[in-house]
């Protein structure tokens, strides 16, 4: 096939994960990254003198694709899994335990359920009740689906809280077939949730711990894929937006900072909206599917502990969600320094939490001030947790913008991009805006963007 030219736009995981497939084969490539780092939401930082995430901070072990990434480019001996995975829901005034048996905040396992204390005794009847809504045609809203069958109590206070913090969205809009495809069979048999959530739990449990990270954090993982790619000859730069893209006889021309480059492929692996804008001119109908993607905001607070402080308000457990039906300012808080032995292990008289805030169409808090967001993640923690310590050191991670949202009829848009982008040839798009916005998700969607290249059309 001979070399080809291949661009990469886009420096996050996707685009790190395809420039490190495309690397070490006869093709030329350059990756091109707007702003300053490579990594996108996945960041290493420090606070109170201790390295740790300020962005993603686990990926999920049961797919291997982010796994095998990590021991692509050297960190397969740095693969840890949680130290502990014991977290809590916190709702109708008390921590409650995330009940067993469960996926996705779908409950499986009755007894669980009510030992657990999330639900209401009327909500817990309503559970045992399932109601026969009959086989599901096509895509349906998760909400809607789960709540006709088991009430709307455990959507509020079950669901909504574990899917907020993988999208910040909503579940009364978030597509059953993309946000948790392995209920689709259930619901097109019409058979019943409860039973088949029981069944599908039993499997997960067997198959090991469900998050895998990293030693040093998962902001070791595009400071690797850096590296190996800039070993295996990868022209990979930093600073140099992409403002243009073009289709030619030949191929492609990339325009980033005056500069043009010609391309024989191109992988975009940039959101949605600047895909869109790259695409206008060339594949107008994937680009208007594009910008109807919508997308949340969302912001981290990490709060450095002195655990001599700690003392009088002991952190049990990995952490706890919170449902938005409670109406507190927070909605998840992760107890870092006892979810990940690494971090333990490297800061013994730190301890590290953090916290998140921000919600689809619900970011008018991210824009507060940091010391408002600290503030309001101190007063949710005293009245949770009953923690009255103040932290000797903090940061504000906001990440706007950062999270795609998966609505009824998503699956089909993607198609459709896809078979857009395909006809135009020597050009994939690959990210957190297709498949999925978890860690493997992503690699996967690169690896795609990789094979769907492998043949080319222009010439």
């Amino acid at each position: 096939m001979g070399e080809r030219h291949v661009v990469v736009v886009g420096g996050g995981i996707a685009g790190l994960a395809a420039a490190a497939f495309l690397s070490g084969g006869p093709d030329r490539v350059t990756l091109l990254e707007a702003s300053g780092r490579v990594g996108g939401k996945l960041l290493a930082g420090e606070v109170g003198g201790v390295r740790v995430d300020l962005g993603a901070e686990s990926m999920l072990a049961r797919r291997p694709e982010a796994v095998e990434l990590a021991r692509l480019v050297g960190l397969g001996e740095e693969l840890e899994p949680p130290t502990t995975a014991k977290a809590a829901i916190w709702t109708r005034g008390a921590l409650r335990p995330i009940p067993g048996g469960q996926v996705m905040g779908v409950p499986g396992d009755l007894e669980a359920l009510a030992a657990s204390g999330v639900l209401s005794d009327a909500g817990l009847a309503r559970v045992r009740h399932e109601r026969d809504t009959g086989p599901v045609d096509g895509d349906v809203p998760l909400g809607e689906y789960v709540g006709g069958r088991l009430g709307s109590e455990v959507v509020d206070r079950l669901i909504e809280p574990l899917l907020g913090g993988v999208y910040a969205g909503r579940t009364g809009e978030l597509s059953l077939r993309a946000a948790v495809p392995q209920l689709v069979p259930i619901a097109q048999a019409g058979a019943s949730l409860v039973e088949g959530v029981r069944a599908l739990a039993a499997r997960a449990t067997a198959s090991g711990p469900v998050f895998q990270g990293l030693r040093g954090g998962l902001g070791t993982l595009p400071e690797a894929a850096e590296a190996y790619c800039r070993k295996a000859g990868v022209d990979l730069r930093t600073d140099r937006p992409v403002d243009g893209l073009r289709r030619t006889a030949d191929g492609w021309q990339v325009t980033s900072g005056g500069e043009v480059l010609d391309a024989d492929a191109v992988v975009l692996a940039v959101p949605a909206p600047h895909a869109a804008r790259l695409l206008a001119a060339d594949v107008p109908g994937a680009a208007a599917e594009l910008e109807r993607i919508e997308y949340a905001g969302m912001a981290l607070v990490t709060l450095a502990f002195r655990r001599a402080d700690l003392a009088d308000s002991p952190l049990v457990g990995s952490g706890f969600l919170v449902p938005p039906v409670d109406g507190r300012a927070i909605k998840a808080s992760t107890f870092s320094s006892n979810k990940w032995g690494w971090l333990d292990r490297s800061a013994p008289d730190a301890f590290l939490l953090r916290t998140s805030l921000g919600r689809h169409r619900e970011e008018a808090a991210l824009g507060l001030p940091d010391e408002e967001l600290v503030a309001r993640s101190l007063a949710d923690l005293g009245e949770a947790v009953g923690l009255r310590a103040m932290p000797y050191d903090w940061a504000v991670t906001r990440w706007l913008g950062g999270l795609p949202q998966y609505p009824v009829g998503h699956l089909d848009r993607v198609a459709r991009i896809r078979t857009l982008v395909a006809g135009i040839g020597g050009l994939a798009v690959c990210g957190a805006a297709y498949d999925g916005v978890g860690i493997p998700a992503v690699v996967a969607s690169a690896r795609r963007a990789v094979n769907d290249l492998s043949t080319p059309t222009m010439g």
